[in-house]
């Protein structure tokens, strides 16, 4: 198996102390014994809720090849016969640990921040990418102030690119991250209210989402939403930070990567866009108008650091939804199939927008419906009521005919909406689930909604056991 670090790099890399007899080489680093693989390095962090030196025995029993603990944990660890590599904060450790990959690594990397859009984005980078190098991305939304050393750590020393989600709920939180990154490419997909509770306005959210532009790498680029309407502040926040390449992705026809024409499609676009002057066609796999501004994003990356165009826009044929972010799947009712979009992941008014245009534009099949499955929109303090009240008017403008509600702030959406509207409100994930299951029938186009906390990802899990579809027909897209 290929080596990720030196045992003698990592311990020069975290400036830690070696305590037992080291491995040579470790294979990945860890720091959940849930998904640790033998040879990786174990990282006792402490969390917030946990402790990693109380899984110190586990990570050995799953494989670890080494351990990296505080120095004030060692005497609760003295049975242990685990190398380990001891230092003053693990935490810290790991940062150096992600300093030190940064320092050796020669590949373009680009950091992707945005209020919607960062994982889609990152995970459109990462398909597109492969088809020109190799590519090493952030796993799952490991965008915060461990999940960016982490990713960084684990970056391959021969990596030809690499790419990070950035994420933010408050000010300040981006600036030691993207410190850490130095990107060539910044990338904002777009500022909307997410996390609004924790801000004045969304200036504010713009000028927090703008910390990314302050680590870009000398002589790098920032690429913006041209169609955002922050895009004279973001733009000029980027060249405050002393970026020199600021350029724009979307319609507007001052973008440097522009799309000319777009045709959507229930399970992909077909896109003509003018990528720095040169004109690209483009099957765009996953469906939805927000994908296609992603895949704009991901053609001006891939331009900015000179990789094959041509071949990335080839890729994005293949591109395909990841589960909670708009993965599809074909359930198998008895009287026919249904369609279910899983949105689960996360919500904010600006994703919201998103996925009810996709269902609304999603076909039915026979008497089919289109059935909107929302939960509650988190972190937006003060504004939560109205904003998730404001979704009566999106609601009402599309072709959705059935409006199935949970969660408290969901109260808000419910009394907001019309009379004769066909909905129902329930308080929480699991007193809707069996509406949901009593309301679902053969045609139907099913999406689920909502802030990952809610629990809506359950009512996924539920509408595929109740209807399981035939073997091989599952179809994400």
């Amino acid at each position: 198996m290929t080596s990720l670090w030196l045992a003698d790099e990592l311990i020069e890399a975290t400036g830690g102390r070696p305590f037992g007899t080291m491995p040579a080489a470790v294979t990945g680093i860890s720091i959940d014994t849930r998904s640790l693989t033998p040879g990786d390095a174990f990282f006792a962090i402490r969390g917030d809720s946990m402790d990693g030196h109380d899984f110190a025995t586990a990570a050995v029993k799953a494989g670890a090849s080494l351990l990296v603990v505080a120095e004030s944990k060692l005497p609760a660890l003295g049975r242990l016969t685990a190398p380990m590599i001891v230092v003053p904060d693990v935490l810290a450790a790991l940062e150096k640990a992600g300093a030190a990959a940064r320092a050796r690594s020669a590949a373009k990397i680009v950091a992707v921040t945005g209020s919607a859009g960062k994982t889609s984005t990152k995970e459109a980078l990462r398909h597109a990418l492969s088809a020109v190098g190799k590519v090493h991305a952030s796993a799952a939304s490991f965008n915060n102030h461990w999940g960016v050393p982490l990713t960084l750590a684990r970056m391959p020393a021969d990596c030809e690119y690499a790419v990070f989600e950035i994420g933010m709920n408050h000010e300040g939180e981006i600036r030691p991250l993207v410190g850490m990154v130095k990107p060539h490419v910044a990338i904002v997909t777009l500022v909307g209210a997410a996390h609004l509770g924790h801000f004045s306005s969304l200036d504010d959210i713009a000028r927090a989402k703008a910390e990314i532009f302050e680590g870009v790498a000398p002589g790098g680029a920032a690429l913006i939403n041209r169609d955002d309407e922050r895009w004279p502040l973001l733009s000029g926040l980027a060249r405050e930070a002393g970026i020199g390449k600021v350029f724009g992705f979307g319609e507007n026809e001052n973008a440097v990567y522009r799309l000319t024409n777009v045709s959507l499609h229930p399970d992909h676009s077909l896109i003509s866009a003018t990528i720095a002057g040169r004109e690209v066609v483009a099957r765009v796999g996953a469906p939805g108008r927000h994908v296609v501004q992603n895949a704009l994003a991901v053609l001006g990356a891939a331009d900015l650091m000179g990789a094959d165009v041509g071949k990335v826009a080839e890729a994005l044929a293949s591109l395909a939804a990841e589960p909670g972010r708009g993965k599809r799947h074909v359930l198998g009712h008895p009287g026919g199939p249904i369609t279910l979009i899983d949105e689960s992941y996360n919500a904010n008014p600006t994703s919201m927008k998103a996925a009810i245009d996709l269902l609304a534009a999603t076909p039915v099949t026979g008497e089919g419906r289109r059935i909107a499955v929302l939960g509650d929109m988190l972190e937006l303090g003060a504004h939560s009521a109205k904003l998730h009240a404001a979704l009566a008017g999106l609601l009402g403008s599309t072709t959705v005919d059935v409006i199935l509600l949970a969660g408290p702030e969901m109260k808000a959406l419910a009394d907001a909406l019309p009379e004769g509207a066909d909905f129902a409100y329930r308080s929480g994930a699991g007193d809707l689930k069996p509406v949901l299951i009593e309301t679902v029938r053969p045609g139907d186009v099913v999406m689920v909604k909502s802030s990952k906390s809610i629990g809506f990802s359950k009512l996924v899990d539920a509408l595929i056991l109740q209807f399981p579809a035939d073997a091989g027909s599952a179809k994400p897209s």
